[in-house]
């Protein structure tokens, strides 16, 4: 994948625990992504609530709830599944975060932008 970008080592995403934020242009805007690790898998998603357009993170990188079993925004704690993103409870009503392709290789982790998700402008 050529034009995929290097986010971070595949040891600094805890399975559960505490992700990864990178910079990204969504819709022409600047803004976060993040990764995180559920279930032994890489999920990258945008770092916008579904409810409200601010960032999920309680503190930098704190994406799950204290269970680690799901995705919470820290301002109106609307809960996500983490393998699809889709709104499990709270005020996203039926919302989902925006996905963001990331893989791993050779223990780093990367991500692909899309037609939406592009890399930071300078």
């Amino acid at each position: 994948m050529s034009d995929a970008l290097y986010i971070c080592a595949s040891e600094a995403v805890a399975e559960g625990g505490k992700g990864v934020r990178f910079p990204v242009t969504a819709f022409g805007d600047a803004a976060t992504g993040f990764v995180v690790r559920y279930d032994g898998q890489v999920r990258g998603y945008l770092n916008r609530c579904a409810h409200v357009p601010i960032e999920l993170d309680w503190n930098e990188g704190d994406f799950f709830e204290s269970s680690g079993l799901y995705i919470m925004c820290s301002t109106h704690g609307a809960i996500y599944v983490p393998e699809t993103g889709h709104c499990a409870g709270g005020p996203c009503k039926g919302g989902r975060l925006r996905p963001i392709a990331v893989h791993e290789a050779d223990g780093k982790i990367y991500w692909t932008p899309d037609e939406y998700i592009r890399p930071p402008q300078a």
